[in-house]
């Protein structure tokens, strides 16, 4: 059973296809990187849920913090990139410098302040490889409700009407629940 950041880290370590994924990415060198949201929840859950195959993904979030290139055609650019690297990964790739204008939010202090201001602190969670290629798991919001599976917003989702209906609409459209049936979700 996972309790832990380590056993987290372990599982992820265990896994070929996402290793394979993480190696590709740091081969970018970019500033502040990190895989994050539904690559590493789906996998906790999915641990949790004793499946064997894993859930497929919409996409493998790639983010980093570039405040020298806000240009969303570099992020399309290191996107083909990664394309050519492995073609049948649907790869998405985000430059969190210029996210906050999207967001409606300050500007973000660092790709993983970004995190912290992902909707859910399921999907707050992020892993790279670092300069000797170990993994690390950064969780700006604990990692209690992604081991508990209790999908509830991050504290900047409930601060406003506007971003309470943003996290509602995303639980119905991604329906948690219908995929890993232990799921709780708290709305607001």
């Amino acid at each position: 059973m996972l309790k832990s950041k380590e056993d987290i880290i372990a599982i992820i370590e265990e896994d070929q296809w996402m290793m394979e994924l993480l190696r590709n990415a740091k081969k970018l060198n970019l500033p502040d990187w990190w895989i994050c949201a539904g690559f590493v929840r789906s996998k906790i859950w999915d641990v949790l849920h004793g499946f064997m195959e894993r859930t497929r993904i919409p996409d493998v979030d790639v983010i980093y913090f570039d405040q020298t290139n806000l240009d969303e055609s570099e992020e399309k650019r290191l996107e083909k990139e990664l394309h050519s690297l492995l073609p049948a990964i649907p790869w998405s790739v985000k430059n969190q410098a210029r996210m906050h204008v999207i967001n409606n939010f300050p500007p973000y202090l660092s790709s993983v302040d970004a995190i912290l201001k992902f909707p859910e602190t399921v999907t707050a969670l992020g892993v790279k490889l670092d300069d000797d290629d170990s993994l690390i798991l950064t969780a700006p919001c604990g990692i209690r409700d992604v081991l508990n599976m209790e999908v509830k917003p991050t504290p900047i989702f409930k601060e406003t009407k506007e971003l309470t209906l943003i996290y509602e609409e995303r639980l119905k459209k991604k329906d948690w629940s219908s995929v890993w049936d232990k799921v709780t979700v708290t709305h607001i």
